[in-house]
């Protein structure tokens, strides 16, 4: 890829982040339309209408986004009569909210503004859409060039927020380190490419460092160092390695098995109903790496994940081993594991799974 072009995102991160609304926002227009969750626009409301009451900024309606990042719902929306009138759309909340409004925004070509309320991932600031089937099954990842204009990480929201977004954000975050730096062994890699796979290591480090005590923090809605490194983490580290990652518009270097074996668990409706993204990722992590013989960190990241409460065994997860093993040849065939140094077969997961069980059993 001889030309190209990289758009980074911006953020502004703190309890008063949203003062800085109307100086990142005002050069786009006057109107702007609220897109989100009901609880998550309800948690940002208070602080959206205090930092715009002196702008040249109003807020023309809230919209529920529609529950599901679906098609669907981006279609929707765009037949809204307030998002047709409106210069910018403000998306408030976790990253179903935000992808769709993203999709919706590359689509209506209106700039995106993203308003985090939960730490659980980075779609705040990424350049693609993960999107689903109206029934919570796994759709494809939507992806453009140009990520959200700004994003505005208020971590006392974020603090107030239940914990077990931040929880199940830590799984979803390590998860990219060894997903990418897998994918990508053994080659010469492409400049934007090898930056993403070396930048990949603050995915991890901090989240081991300050990961339980963030999380304890978040419990007393203590908005700490070690909370704000945390979500620096899921929200921004993350995010920057996945635009380069996927600057070819791919999965091929910025997913892997953690996240295949997530993807084929989504057919199962417990999954979507019970379960976070990150939380069945953090799970997926595991199997992944005794499928690469990475053993050390094996024992690293279970022993992390125990000391939180991630899952370490398919029970965690209300899976059992029947419905995993009618499912498991199903992974080698995602997209998530199309390029890996190795191919992914049916028995290296099964074996995986039945070493998975005994090391629980021992522990």
């Amino acid at each position: 890829m001889n030309n190209y072009t990289m758009l980074l995102p911006n953020y502004s991160i703190g309890e008063d982040c949203y003062d800085k609304i109307p100086e990142y926002c005002e050069k786009y227009g006057t109107k702007a339309v609220v897109i989100g969750g009901e609880r998550a626009m309800a948690a940002a409301k208070p602080y959206l209408t205090a930092a715009l009451a002196d702008s040249k900024i109003s807020i023309t309606d809230f919209i529920h986004f529609g529950g599901e990042a679906s098609y669907e719902n981006v279609d929707m929306l765009m037949g809204n009569e307030a998002v047709k009138s409106a210069d910018m759309l403000f998306a408030v909340g976790g990253g179903k909210a935000t992808d769709t409004c993203k999709c919706l925004g590359d689509k209506t070509g209106l700039p995106v503004f993203t308003f985090p309320t939960i730490a659980s991932n980075c779609s705040c600031c990424t350049s693609v859409s993960i999107m689903y089937h109206s029934d919570g099954t796994f759709a494809e990842p939507y992806f453009f060039l140009q990520p959200p204009v700004h994003a505005f990480i208020n971590t006392k929201i974020m603090c107030e927020a239940p914990y077990k977004y931040l929880w199940a954000g830590m799984g979803d975050t390590y998860a990219k380190f060894y997903e990418c730096t897998i994918s990508a062994r053994g080659e010469q890699l492409e400049h934007y490419t090898g930056f993403g796979v070396n930048m990949s290591g603050m995915c991890v480090e901090p989240i081991l460092m300050y990961g339980k005590k963030a999380l304890e923090d978040n419990k007393r809605g203590v908005c700490s160092h070690e909370f704000k490194e945390v979500v620096l983490a899921i929200a921004a580290v993350t995010a920057l390695v996945s635009i380069y990652l996927t600057r070819d518009h791919t999965p091929d270097y910025n997913s892997g098995l953690a996240h295949a074996i997530f993807y084929t668990l989504t057919s199962v409706k417990n999954i979507e109903e019970n379960h976070l993204h990150g939380e069945v990722v953090a799970f997926g992590v595991l199997i992944c790496l005794l499928v690469d013989g990475q053993r050390d960190e094996f024992e690293k990241i279970y022993k992390f994940n125990k000391s939180v409460g991630l899952p370490t065994s398919l029970e965690n997860i209300e899976i059992s081993r029947e419905q995993m093993d009618a499912l498991i040849p199903n992974i080698p065939n995602m997209s998530d594991v199309r390029h890996n140094p190795y191919i992914v077969t049916e028995d290296m997961l099964r074996r995986a799974f039945d070493e998975l069980d005994e090391y629980n059993k021992k522990n």
